[in-house]
């Protein structure tokens, strides 16, 4: 084992640190030993503000060691900032996660990816069309990256495997236990056809609600551009566009979204000077490439509605 250990594992479990600060402290130190000899009051005088949770160092080092063992018994991987494998968007940032944990595949640094995101409720036109466009970007060699939520997020996934792409899928908890339940099945198989799932959250941790907004600047940093399918009004799709714009990616949003009664989110976005695309050939124009494979089977649509009947989402025709 190198001088550095479990150190950034240690570092990713001081409780209420933020991400930026984490950064600092793996920039800061190279050596378990060196930081293993602090208090938590030497932390606090570092970062320049108090933690209130308290912690002892020693706390730190067996969690970093159960983090460790947890995740070589789960097939589970991790890199930090520092490392050539960390993705190069993620360091353009101002909070990124010091530890990535990682199933399947890491994402292709050369490749660029496409966030595709949207509400869980989707309508049955807005449904059919994240999975067009997530089939139609993995045609063209573009990995969508997503949530693995219910409805849009799943649609775009799923669509993005039947296109021969190896999709990303953020998520909210640890890598050791898939939520929604209902999406472990398209998890294995995005791990089985060369994807991978990422997180900032060590084994074992659960999917608390103040994890999903942090979830989506992940998604957003990951991606060249981000794709709004539909949203209503309050969604959290409408935080990572906000995202996208804080870190200068592309902002996107989707046709059906915009037209359908339960998109009064993306319409906002539209007005707003977002750019409205009809498929992926919109994206592709975008960013200066050629495809011309685009072209609806009807799978969209009889998949979402299949879907949605199963996971009573909202499917109008």
């Amino acid at each position: 084992m190198d001088k550095r250990g479990l150190l950034d594992l240690a570092i990713n479990r001081i409780p209420s640190l933020q991400a930026r600060e984490k950064i600092y402290l793996g920039k800061r130190f190279d050596r378990e030993d060196d930081f293993y000899r602090l208090s938590k009051g030497d932390i606090e005088r570092i970062i320049s503000r108090h933690l209130k949770r308290p912690w002892t160092m020693e706390a730190l080092r067996s969690q970093a060691e159960r983090d460790a063992a947890a995740s070589r018994l789960r097939g589970i991987g991790y890199i930090v900032y520092g490392d050539d494998t960390y993705p190069p968007l993620l360091r353009e940032l101002f909070d990124p996660p010091l530890v990535l944990f990682y199933r399947g595949m890491l994402p292709n640094p050369e490749r660029p990816l496409a966030a595709v995101v949207g509400t869980r409720r989707p309508s049955g036109r807005a449904a059919a069309q994240a999975y067009d466009i997530g089939r139609d970007l993995g045609r063209g060699g573009i990995p969508v990256v997503s949530g693995l939520a219910m409805g849009i997020d799943a649609l775009a996934h799923r669509g993005n495997l039947d296109g021969g792409a190896p999709t990303v899928a953020v998520l909210g908890s640890g890598l050791d236990g898939i939520y929604p339940v209902g999406n472990s099945a398209l998890a294995r198989r995005i791990v089985e056809s060369g994807g991978v799932l990422l997180s900032e959250y060590p084994p074992g941790t659960e999917p608390f609600k103040s994890h999903f907004p942090a979830r989506n600047r992940i998604i957003a940093g990951l991606a060249r551009g981000v794709v709004i399918v539909e949203a209503p009004e309050r969604s959290g799709a409408l935080i990572t566009a906000r995202f996208a714009l804080e870190q200068n990616r592309d902002l996107m949003v989707a046709s059906e979204g915009v037209s359908s009664p339960l998109g009064a989110g993306t319409r906002r976005l539209a007005e707003d000077g977002a750019q409205v695309i009809t498929g992926a050939a919109g994206i592709f124009e975008e960013w200066g490439m050629a495809y011309s494979g685009e072209g609806s089977s009807g799978n969209g649509t009889d998949l979402a509605l299949s879907l949605g009947r199963s996971l009573n989402i909202v499917c109008e025709e």
